[in-house]
């Protein structure tokens, strides 16, 4: 059976709680095109834009995709588990490494 965005979107919050981590659903009323998620894992914050396997953002998103990462902001598209899976292993990855300087 194929994945769908909310499949895979359900998968990527199951990873980042198992982790103990927060993976919450992003809201903006008045701002269209915001990612769908925002993930606190680890002491790291992403924008998570979820799309079907294949999919790609729309233009609007793609403008605020692009207005978030200005801001220094990561920002994200996951279109697949194993996508999910992989930038929940960046976000702990990254953060070994914040906290290994800050030592």
């Amino acid at each position: 059976m194929a994945e769908i965005e909310k499949d895979v979107e359900a998968y990527l919050k199951r990873k980042v709680t198992a982790r103990g981590g927060l993976c919450m659903k992003f809201v903006s009323p008045g701002l269209s095109g915001v990612p769908d998620r925002i993930v606190v894992l680890d002491g790291q914050i992403v924008f998570v834009e979820m799309k079907k396997p294949g999919g790609r953002p729309r233009p609007l998103q793609v403008r605020i995709i692009t207005l978030l990462r200005n801001q220094g902001c990561w920002v994200e598209v996951v279109d697949t588990k194993e996508r999910a899976e992989r930038l929940v292993e960046e976000i702990a990855s990254r953060a070994t490494r914040v906290s290994t300087l800050q030592r």
